[in-house]
C-alpha cells in the first residue's frame, strides 16, 4: 500500500505540474487572447468581470455579490454559478450554484466549460477530472494571465505552492506588473521562508495599489510569518485606515496579537471582527479564532465552553463544517483521549447533517478527523479503533489526489509509528506532512533519534519559527520555544 501510495501521489504532481504550453497535446489554443464571456446581457458581462477584479483584489464577499446579480441579469452565465460555488460560505447556495453551473455550462464556449467543470469536479470530489479540465483551459489560453492566476490562486489553497509558483511566473512573464499574481508570488516565497524576495515582490505590490486595502493586508501577514508582529500590526492597521469595512485585516490584529502573546487584546480585536463579519461562517471561524486565545492561556475550561457554545450555534445556523470544526478543535488539546473521542464522533456526526457540504470540504474534514482519532485511540490503548481509522485514511489516500487527505494518512501514520518506536520508517510518512507543527515536533525527536543532526536543526528550526495563528501552533510552537534545542 505504501508503494501505491508514493504512485499515487507521483501521478498527482506529474498532473499539477503540467503548464499549458509545454504539455499541449489535444486542446487547441483560443484564437481569443482572454477567455470569453458567454452572455447576451452586456450588464451581466460587466457584473461577472467585476466580481473577478473584486476576487483578484480579494474582496471576497462582494465578489460574490456581483455574480449574484449577473445570474440574475442572465441565469445562463454558467461560469458566473461555477464561481460563487467556488467562493460562497452558504452550503446550501453552494450546491445549488453548482448545479446551476452544470445545467448552464453547454451553452458556453468550450473554455468556460473547462472552467466550469474544473471547479465542479474538485468539488464534486474527482481531483483528477477537475485537474485534468484545468490544464486543459491553461492550454486553450497561455495568453490570459487571469486564468493562469485563477489556477494558480487555487493550488495555493492545495498546498501546491511549486506548481503554482510556475503559472504566476507565466503570469507575470505576460504582464510583470500584474498585482494579484505579485501577491500571490510573495507568499509562495513567505511559504519556502524566503522573507526577503517575499518582502521586495509585496513592495511592489503595495506601490502598484496604493489605495486598495489587500496589499497592506498581505504585508502584515507576511510580517507575521516572519516575527515581525509590530511591522505586521502596523500595516493592518493600514489596511484598515484606507478600507474600515476589510474585515480580514480587523482579524489579522486579533491573530498577531494572539501570537504575540497578548491575548486579552486579541480578544478585543476578535471581537471587532467577528461583529462585522459579512457572512455566518466568517462569524464562526473569526469565534473559533477568538476560543483558541484561551488555549493560548491554558484556561481549557473556558475554551471549551467557548468551542461548545460555537459548535451549536453553528448547527442552528445549518454550517456543518464549522461545527465540526469546532468540535475537533476542541479534541486538539484534550488531557484525556476518550473524551477527545467523543468529540470526534460529535465532528464526525455533524458532517453527516446534511447533503449539502461539497465533497471536497467534506472528505478533507474527515480526513482531519480521522487522523486524530488514529492518534487518540493509539494514545488510549485502543488498537482496533486505531487500526480501523487509520486503514479508512489510507483508503481515501490512496483514492484521492487530494493533498489534505495525503497529509493526514502520512501524519497519522507516521505518528504511530513514531508510538511504536519506530522512527525511521516514521521519518518517511512525517517528511510529507511537514506544515503541521504536531509533525515536525515528531520529526525533531525522530532526527534525533536516528543521529540526523543537520535535517534536526532544519526542523527545529522551522518548528520554532512557524508563525501561524492555527490551534497546532497554539498546543505546540511556544512549549517547543520555551524548551532547550535538541543538540
Amino acid at each position: 500500500m505504501r508503494r501505491l501510495l508514493f504512485v499515487v501521489f507521483a501521478m498527482f504532481v506529474l498532473a499539477l505540474c503540467r503548464v499549458a504550453p509545454t504539455y499541449a497535446h489535444h486542446i487547441k489554443q483560443s484564437a481569443s487572447p482572454t477567455m470569453p464571456v458567454t452572455t447576451s446581457s452586456p450588464q451581466a458581462r460587466a457584473l461577472y468581470l467585476r466580481g473577478m477584479h473584486d476576487y483578484e483584489n480579494l474582496y471576497l464577499e462582494r465578489c460574490n455579490d456581483d455574480w449574484r446579480a449577473a445570474v440574475k441579469a442572465d441565469p445562463n452565465l454558467a461560469v458566473a454559478w461555477a464561481w460563487i460555488a467556488f467562493n460562497s460560505t452558504n452550503p446550501k447556495e453552494i450546491s445549488e450554484a453548482r448545479n446551476y453551473a452544470k445545467f448552464f455550462a453547454l451553452k458556453g464556449s468550450l473554455g468556460e466549460q473547462l472552467m466550469v467543470s474544473w471547479i465542479v469536479k474538485v468539488q464534486e470530489g474527482d481531483f483528477i477530472g477537475g485537474i485534468s479540465a484545468m490544464n486543459d483551459m491553461l492550454e486553450m489560453f497561455p495568453k490570459d494571465k487571469h486564468v493562469y492566476y485563477l489556477a494558480a490562486n487555487w493550488l495555493m489553497g492545495e498546498n501546491g505552492d511549486d506548481q503554482a509558483q510556475r503559472l504566476l511566473e507565466h503570469a507575470l512573464a505576460l504582464d510583470k506588473n500584474f498585482p494579484p499574481a505579485l501577491n500571490d508570488l510573495a507568499y509562495v516565497y513567505a511559504r519556502h521562508r524566503q522573507f526577503t524576495k517575499a518582502f521586495a515582490v509585496m513592495e511592489n505590490y503595495v506601490d502598484l495599489l496604493p489605495s486598495e486595502p489587500n496589499p497592506e493586508d498581505s504585508y502584515g501577514e507576511l510580517k507575521r510569518m516572519a516575527g515581525e508582529f509590530e511591522s505586521s500590526l502596523r500595516h493592518y492597521r493600514a489596511a484598515l485606515k484606507i478600507d474600515p469595512d476589510f474585515v480580514t485585516s480587523q482579524l489579522g490584529l486579533g491573530d498577531t496579537y494572539a501570537l504575540m502573546g497578548n491575548q486579552q487584546k486579541a480578544r478585543v480585536e476578535y471581537e471587532k471582527a467577528i461583529r462585522f463579519a459579512h457572512n455566518e461562517a466568517d462569524r464562526l471561524t473569526y469565534s473559533m479564532q477568538s476560543a483558541m486565545t484561551w488555549v493560548r492561556e491554558g484556561k481549557f475550561a473556558e475554551a471549551d465552553k467557548q468551542f461548545q457554545e460555537i459548535a451549536q450555534t453553528a448547527h442552528s445556523k445549518e454550517q456543518d463544517l464549522q461545527e465540526a470544526q469546532a468540535y475537533r478543535h476542541l479534541v486538539e488539546y484534550q488531557t484525556d483521549d476518550n473524551t477527545a473521542l467523543k468529540y470526534l464522533d460529535l465532528a464526525e456526526g455533524a458532517l453527516l447533517h446534511r447533503a449539502t457540504i461539497s465533497r471536497s470540504d467534506k472528505d478533507e474534514e474527515l480526513s482531519r478527523i480521522l487522523r486524530n482519532r488514529a492518534v487518540r485511540a493509539a494514545h488510549a490503548n485502543n488498537q482496533e479503533l486505531a487500526d480501523k481509522a487509520l486503514k479508512q485514511l489510507e483508503a481515501m489516500a490512496s483514492d484521492s489526489r487530494n493533498r489534505v487527505i495525503q497529509s493526514s494518512y502520512n501524519g497519522a501514520a507516521g505518528t504511530l509509528l513514531m508510538d511504536q518506536k519506530k522512527c525511521q520508517e516514521a521519518i518517511s510518512y512525517l517528511e510529507e506532512d511537514q506544515d503541521n507543527p504536531f509533525t515536525l515536533e515528531l520529526l525533531v525527536q525522530a532526527y534525533y533519534q536516528t543521529n540526523q543532526s543537520d535535517k534536526l536543526h532544519e526542523a527545529e528550526a522551522r518548528l520554532r519559527g512557524t508563525n501561524v495563528p492555527t490551534m497546532e501552533q497554539a498546543i505546540v510552537v511556544p512549549a517547543a520555544r520555551s524548551r532547550r534545542p535538541q543538540i
